[in-house]
C-alpha cells in the first residue's frame, strides 16, 4: 500500500508577498507592520475592501500587525460620521487592528516641529503666490517651473512668517508652506510641493487648536515612520508620489524609514468608486444615502445582504497585480451568490400573491409540513410550515393557458397539477375573476398522500412552486435591487455618469406574503427566498409590524446576455 501523499501545490506568492518574504529572510525586518490609512471624507467602497484585505492579510500572513489610521489632515471635508462608519466596516469585514485607532492629527505637534526643521535647514519656505500664480509658476510636464519670489528668503524670515500662519494672522489662501526641492523636476510632485495650508475650521479630533494643517503628502510618510510601518502599500496613482515620500524621510529626523509599494486599484464594471461622485449621488438624492443597497460602499453592500466572506473571497479571487484593469462586477456577484448558496437559510416568500382555496381541505384544519432550514446543512435544523384551506402562490406561477408545453411553463395550469414545495400535489380546478377579468382566486383540490410521495398515474405535476399559508404568514415589503448603472463603464471618457443610472435599479413590492418563520429575521441575516433569490432584512426601514426585505442577488446572473 502506498502511504505517500501528494500535497496540492502552494499558491504562488504575489509580488508584495515576495518582497516581504525576502525582507524577512534577509533580516531587513523581523516584524511586518502595515497600515490601512483611509481619509475620513466619505464611506468606504469596494476598492477599499481590497486594500483592507490586502494590508490586514499581509500582516496576518507574516505574523505581523496592521494599524488602522485615519489620515485626517483636511477638516473641510472630514466628519466623525465617516470615522465611525469606517471603523464599523473594517470590523464587519472581520479584521482587528493593532492597538488603538490612530489619527494623523495625533502627530500634528510632531509634524509642526518637522516643518520648523525643514525651514531651519533652508529646505522649506512660506510662499505668498495666489493659487492661479502657483499653477502658472509650476509649469507643465514638458515645461520647467519658475521659482517663487519667496523661495530664497532666509530661514529666519520663513520661521517668522510660518509662526504668523499658525497664529491665524493670515487668511485662508494667503500663503502656504512649501518644500524647496526642484522646480525643474520632470516629476511635478517634486516641484516645491505644499507642506502646510491655512484652514480656519474646527477639526473633529483636535477642535480649534490648529488653523494650519499638513498636506496628505507631508503627513503620510511621516505617520508611517512614527508607527514603524515596514511596508506602506498603496495604489498605483501614488507611484509618482514615491520620490516625494522618500525625500521627506531622507530629510527629516524620522525614527524609521518605511518604503512605499504600489498595486493596481480595484476598478469595477457598472460602477463608480470616486468618492466625489459617490457623494454627488448622495447629496443630489439619486440614492438613499451612503448605505443605499445599490451603492458600491461596504455599508451599502452590508445593508443589501452581501456577506463579509463573499467580499473577502472576491478580493482573494481577483488577486494583487501592478497592472490596472477593470474587473467584471459579475465576479463579485458570483462570490456573493456562491457564499449565500452555502450558508443562507431557506424560506418562502410570495412576491405577487394570488389566493388559492383548497376546497377538499376542511375549514379550520391545519397541517404542519417540515422542511430543512438548509438542504445541505443538517446542523441548521428544520422549519415548520403550516398549511390550511387557503394559501398564497405567486401570480406568475399560474395560467389558464392550457396550450403551454411543460417545457415552457413548469408551474400550475388550469385543470392540471403542480407540487407545493415540501407539501402536497394540488390540481387547479377553477378560477374566480372580477368583472374586469382580473384573477381573484384559484380553486384547487389537494391530492391525498402526496407529501414526499408521487401522485397516482395520470396526475403528474408540471413542476414545484413555492407558497405560504394565507392564515399564518406575515406581510412584508420586498425591495428588488439591481445594478445602479446600466452602462458597463458609466464614467469613462466625457460621459456624465448620472446619465447611466439604471431606472430599474429599485423596484418596491408591497403586500408580499412571507412564511411566519421570517418574523425572527435579523438585519444582515440573509435568506434564500426559494425560487426568487437571496434577501435580507433591511436595517433602516424594517419595523416589527412591517418587515422590509432587500434582494441581495438573484439566483442567476440576468445580466450575462446584456453586456
Amino acid at each position: 500500500m502506498n502511504n505517500t501523499t501528494t500535497d496540492s501545490p502552494a499558491k504562488p506568492l504575489n509580488f508584495l508577498e515576495q518582497i516581504i518574504k525576502q525582507d524577512i529572510e534577509s533580516g531587513k525586518h523581523n516584524k511586518v507592520v502595515t497600515r490601512f490609512p483611509p481619509e475620513p471624507n466619505g464611506y468606504l467602497h469596494i476598492g477599499h475592501a481590497k486594500s483592507i484585505c490586502l494590508n490586514f492579510g499581509l500582516a496576518a500572513e507574516f505574523g505581523g500587525e496592521c494599524n488602522l489610521r485615519f489620515d485626517d489632515t483636511n477638516p473641510a471635508k472630514e466628519d466623525q460620521e465617516y470615522v465611525d462608519a469606517i471603523k464599523k466596516d473594517v470590523s464587519w469585514l472581520g479584521f482587528n487592528w493593532a492597538g488603538d485607532v490612530r489619527y494623523a492629527s495625533e502627530y500634528f505637534d510632531q509634524f509642526y516641529e518637522w516643518a520648523l526643521h525643514l525651514i531651519k535647514e533652508g529646505k522649506a519656505y512660506v510662499c505668498h503666490l495666489s493659487a492661479d500664480e502657483t499653477r502658472e509658476y509650476r509649469g507643465w510636464a514638458t515645461k520647467p517651473g519658475k521659482d517663487s519670489p519667496q523661495r530664497d528668503r532666509s530661514p529666519e524670515g520663513n520661521l517668522a512668517d510660518f509662526e504668523k500662519m499658525r497664529a491665524g494672522e493670515y487668511e485662508e489662501g494667503a500663503c502656504v508652506l512649501r518644500a524647496k526641492i526642484d522646480m525643474t523636476s520632470p516629476n511635478m510632485n517634486m516641484r516645491d510641493p505644499m507642506l502646510y495650508r491655512i484652514r480656519k475650521q474646527s477639526h473633529h479630533q483636535t477642535g480649534d487648536k490648529w488653523c494650519i494643517y499638513p498636506t496628505y503628502d507631508f503627513a503620510h510618510g511621516q505617520e508611517d515612520a512614527i508607527e514603524g510601518v515596514t511596508h506602506s502599500v498603496c495604489t498605483l496613482e501614488f507611484a509618482d508620489h514615491r520620490p516625494l515620500y522618500d525625500w521627506f524621510t531622507e530629510n527629516l529626523p524620522v525614527p524609521s524609514t518605511p518604503k512605499q509599494y504600489e498595486f493596481a486599484r480595484l476598478e469595477l464594471s457598472y460602477s463608480v468608486t470616486s468618492k466625489r461622485k459617490l457623494k454627488q449621488l448622495v447629496d443630489e438624492g439619486h440614492v438613499d444615502g451612503w448605505d443605499d443597497p445599490r451603492m458600491p460602499t461596504i455599508s451599502g453592500m452590508r445593508r443589501r445582504g452581501y456577506t463579509p466572506a463573499s467580499l473577502r473571497n472576491f478580493c482573494e479571487m481577483i488577486g494583487v497585480t501592478k497592472s490596472a484593469s477593470v474587473i467584471d462586477v459579475g465576479q463579485l456577484e458570483f462570490c456573493v451568490r456562491d457564499d449565500l448558496n452555502n450558508t443562507a437559510p431557506r424560506a418562502m416568500c410570495v412576491l405577487n400573491p394570488l389566493k388559492v382555496t383548497i376546497e377538499n381541505m376542511p375549514e379550520g384544519e391545519v397541517q404542519i409540513m417540515t422542511q430543512p432550514v438548509h438542504p445541505n446543512d443538517e446542523s441548521q435544523g428544520k422549519r415548520e410550515l403550516p398549511i390550511s384551506r387557503e394559501i398564497y402562490i405567486d401570480r406568475a406561477d399560474f395560467t389558464e393557458d392550457t396550450t403551454l408545453s411543460r417545457k415552457k411553463f413548469k408551474r400550475l395550469v388550469l385543470g392540471q397539477y403542480v407540487r407545493l414545495r415540501g407539501s402536497y400535489v394540488i390540481k387547479a380546478d377553477a378560477v374566480i375573476t372580477d368583472e374586469n377579468g382580473e384573477m381573484l382566486e384559484v380553486v384547487a383540490s389537494l391530492i391525498p398522500n402526496t407529501v414526499g410521495e408521487n401522485p397516482p398515474e395520470g396526475m403528474k405535476p408540471r413542476g414545484v412552486i413555492h407558497w405560504v399559508d394565507a392564515n399564518d404568514c406575515i406581510d412584508a415589503e420586498v425591495r428588488l435591487y439591481d445594478r445602479l448603472f446600466s452602462d458597463v463603464a458609466p464614467d469613462t471618457g466625457d460621459k456624465n455618469f448620472l446619465d447611466a443610472i439604471n431606472p430599474e435599479s429599485l423596484t418596491i413590492l408591497s403586500g408580499c406574503k412571507a412564511e411566519k418563520n421570517l418574523v425572527r429575521a435579523q438585519p444582515e441575516q440573509s435568506y434564500q427566498f426559494e425560487r426568487e433569490g437571496y434577501f435580507c432584512l433591511d436595517s433602516r426601514y424594517s419595523t416589527e409590524d412591517k418587515p422590509v426585505f432587500n434582494r441581495a442577488i438573484g439566483l442567476k446572473d440576468n445580466w450575462a446576455n446584456k453586456a
